[in-house]
């Protein structure tokens, strides 16, 4: 893959920041949009807005036809046996709470265990504690390697007989880390839990098929991956999905409503109350045709030698901390750091003025923060619009702000 031609396709990075050509590291964040994403929102606001699954004009039958088919091609970039296993929601973070909201509150109670581990996002943390307040549930944490991987031997130890759900992040929005999920599936089936799957950070960059990772659920955030924000999918297998209760009531997801009683529609449908997201869908499925263009593997590739050589390069500078493991193709493009004393925030604003866009803060991960001894750290996160080029220009950057601060103390 051509990152340079790649890159000419997203309007938003052909801009200056602060008299600076525009180097966007935030990607992890959120993903930008290429043109052909921007075109078929417009096009489904200028030329077939409509609600779906109501009217049987014309418009109405094609906003429904290119919504349905966005599902039809989310099944497919998961590799889902049927799209009947394709929820829409706004992001991961919905997915993972109608998770835990209906399969969690109907399956696990007191005595049992959920098991998460260290390095989850807020999104992977607070709806299984809160699980585990309701219900009286034990929440349990795998803990993590020095280099901060999961070890298989750890997860036998603290997954049991007791474990219910384990849910895991695919790829740490911190680390890097790529977690052996479908190891970590067969150990919770072994078990009699299911396996949910943070898949954010997973579905942009690398091939997904939930059929030989053989999860239970996996959760997937559409802004992430060149589409919209506001939507996103759940993927759950079948049978799981026809047991679980909706958790939002409302228009469209119903089949028969009484005056005290109802009947919910088949799947997916019943999880889809109200107006869906339907440009955001239409969207996503836009920006799967154009990552689908450009090849998956290609695009783990491509990120595999952009971490190389950004852990070289960033390897270089002195007083440059790097959290996660060092070797390029163990991580996705995420690299996580701090410069000696200078605070992650000081550390943003200076190559922001360079015209550098990077991450500071906890990353939503403040369990990981304080496993890593720190109270915040930088992160650059990079996608198939980056080069070695923009890496050089970081590690410029990171030069120039460490330089500034010696002198300023």
């Amino acid at each position: 893959m051509n990152a340079y031609d790649i890159r000419k396709q997203f309007p938003i990075l052909n801009q200056e920041v602060n008299g600076h050509p525009l180097v966007y590291l935030d990607s992890a964040a959120t993903s930008q949009k290429p043109q052909v994403v921007i075109d078929a929102l417009e096009d489904y606001y200028s030329g077939y807005n409509s609600n779906v699954h109501r009217g049987v004009h014309t418009l109405g039958t094609k906003a429904t036809d290119a919504y349905e088919g966005a599902r039809e091609k989310v099944q497919k970039f998961i590799n889902a046996e049927s799209t009947e296993e394709i929820i829409f929601t706004k992001g991961t973070t919905a997915s993972l709470n109608l998770v835990a909201a209906s399969y969690g509150r109907t399956n696990v109670q007191k005595g049992d265990e959920i098991v998460i581990s260290y390095m989850e996002h807020h999104s992977n943390i607070i709806p299984w504690q809160q699980l585990a307040i309701q219900t009286g549930a034990t929440l349990k944490y795998i803990p993590l390697q020095e280099d901060g991987t999961i070890s298989l031997e750890d997860a036998k130890k603290v997954i049991t007989n007791k474990t219910k759900i384990v849910s895991i992040v695919y790829v740490s929005n911190v680390l890097g880390v790529i977690n052996p999920i479908k190891d970590l599936a067969k150990i919770a089936h072994e078990n009699g839990a299911v396996m949910v799957v943070d898949g954010a950070q997973a579905a942009p960059h690398i091939k997904i098929d939930v059929q030989d990772l053989n999860c239970d659920f996996f959760a997937l955030s559409g802004h992430k991956m060149c589409a919209p924000t506001g939507i996103g999918a759940l993927y759950g297998k079948k049978r799981l999905l026809e047991e679980m209760p909706p958790v939002e009531f409302g228009g469209e997801m119903i089949d028969f409503v009484d005056l005290y009683d109802s009947t919910w529609k088949e799947l997916p449908w019943k999880f889809e109350g109200g107006t869906p997201i339907i440009a955001g869908a239409i969207g996503l499925g836009a920006a799967i045709d154009f990552l689908e263009s450009i090849g998956l593997d290609e695009i783990e590739k491509h990120e595999h030698k952009l971490a190389a050589y950004a852990l070289k390069r960033m390897s270089e500078i002195e007083g440059l901390t790097i959290y996660g493991p060092l070797d390029g193709n163990k991580r996705a493009g995420v690299i996580t750091f701090n410069l000696d004393d200078v605070h992650p925030h000081d550390v943003a604003t200076v190559l922001d003025a360079e015209g550098i866009a990077i991450r500071a803060g906890h990353h939503c991960a403040q369990p990981l923060m304080r496993w890593l001894k720190a109270s915040s750290t930088a992160r650059a996160s990079f996608y198939i619009y980056n080069t070695e080029e923009d890496i050089d220009k970081l590690v410029e950057g990171l030069i120039k702000t460490k330089e500034y601060f010696s002198n300023v103390f």
